[in-house]
């Protein structure tokens, strides 16, 4: 659909601000929200084209919808893509993915560090229908290689992931994807193309749930896929205008204008995340702090360089405990202490949100399963808002103070 003309060479900055679908005849300066299902065509024979695919056009809201247009136009402005496809959700971006590109025999290679939903999705309910995958360590290459097989279409990875924030190489990645004849998928909703573009590093698809940073407040569902021009017309249109994961107009409104804002959020709720960061790892109560800004994470070196320098603004802490039963209480005992910050299992928003990811957003695997990724009962989540940190950090007192005292 056309957009507005812009000159070649515009920063990120002035793309998130501007990139959109042309104006109406009103010209409005603020990006318009058309909220209609349908489409009045100006003859038989321009709809027939225009259902056909033979000429732009908006014809079903199932298909298309300006605000829509405008929304994903941005979005693959920001992370360097020829095209975006808007959808209902991050989870149903997986789906459209997966559906448009594998079939019955195919396999499909993932890190095991990744979102719950996304082990279950792929591990589970796409084995109902044929779909081979296996699951293996996020940062160690070698298994990545080893478990590549002759009908691998796919490797998909989740960099930084959630809850561990633990980062891969998208560029070694994205190779070992390219010499096996297959695709490579980064899940980037927790760097966002403010501190990560994977496409600039041989990714060929890239996957957000606009829920989380994109939005930034917390206030709707959203989901996208950037990936070339072929792929979202050929593949991924397809399987949208059958299946009907549509993004609702009025969703895509209200992410299209959080990405306005996107990079001043980014940063400055990572500067957070890392003073927050900082103080946790010198608490006594806490174990271990995982953060790709501290020089203690794995991957410190990778994630500065692959990341913008900084280290996102999602970060997780480990209590220390005797055993699993007592590393649940204390954990319990942290999140029910807290009087300012949210216990919230959402993540994305201005507001510091806190969560215990055994019981709620890997609680639907299995305990060897969250054993496999790393996900223990001692484990709390942060995701880091914009709140005044000493604040942030006297709230989680509450409960980490009194947390060694209980049995």
């Amino acid at each position: 659909m056309p957009s507005k003309a812009l000159p070649p060479g515009l920063h990120p900055d002035t793309l998130a601000q501007r990139t959109a679908v042309a104006p109406s005849q009103y010209g409005e300066n603020s990006e318009a929200l058309f909220l209609t299902s349908g489409y009045v065509q100006p003859n038989a024979e321009t709809a027939a084209r225009r259902f056909a695919g033979e000429e732009d056009g908006y014809t079903y809201g199932r298909y298309g919808n300006p605000t829509v247009s405008s929304f994903e136009q941005r979005l693959a402005a920001l992370e360097g893509a020829q095209a975006s496809i808007g959808t209902a959700s991050g989870m149903s971006a997986i789906l459209m993915m997966c559906m448009g590109l594998l079939q019955a025999g195919d396999h499909v290679l993932c890190s095991r560090s990744m979102f719950g939903s996304t082990i279950k999705l792929i591990g589970s309910d796409l084995a109902k229908f044929g779909v081979e995958s296996t699951f293996v360590s996020q940062t160690d290459l070698g298994a990545w290689r080893d478990a590549i097989r002759p009908n691998t279409r796919l490797l998909f990875a989740e960099t930084p992931t959630n809850p561990l924030t633990e980062v891969c190489d998208i560029q070694a990645l994205a190779d070992l994807a390219h010499n096996a004849g297959a695709l490579f998928a980064v899940d980037n909703c927790f760097a966002t193309p403010s501190l990560q573009r994977p496409m600039a590093l041989g990714a060929d698809i890239v996957m957000h749930s606009g829920t989380k940073y994109l939005d930034g407040q917390g206030r709707v569902m959203a989901g996208a896929l950037c990936a070339s021009e072929a792929l979202v017309t050929e593949k991924f249109l397809p399987v949208l205008k059958s299946a009907g994961m549509s993004l609702a107009p009025f969703n895509a409104w209200v992410v299209l204008k959080g990405l306005e804002t996107l990079d001043l959020r980014m940063r400055a709720q990572s500067a957070n995340a890392q003073a927050l960061a900082t103080w946790l790892e010198s608490h006594p109560a806490v174990a271990r702090v995982y953060y790709p800004g501290l020089a203690s994470h794995p991957q410190h070196a990778l994630a500065l360089r692959q990341m913008s320098g900084v280290g996102g603004a999602l970060l997780s802490f480990e209590l220390k405990a005797a055993d699993a039963q007592q590393a649940r209480r204390r954990a319990f005992h942290v999140l029910d202490a807290l009087q300012t910050l949210s216990l919230c299992t959402n993540l994305g928003d201005t507001k510091t949100l806190a969560a215990h990811p055994a019981s709620t957003s890997h609680g639907r695997l299995t305990e060897p399963q969250r054993l496999a990724a790393g996900i223990s009962q001692g484990l709390v989540r942060v995701s880091v808002g914009l709140e005044h940190v000493p604040d942030m950090q006297a709230d989680l007192s509450r409960g980490l103070d009194t947390a060694q005292g209980l049995a």
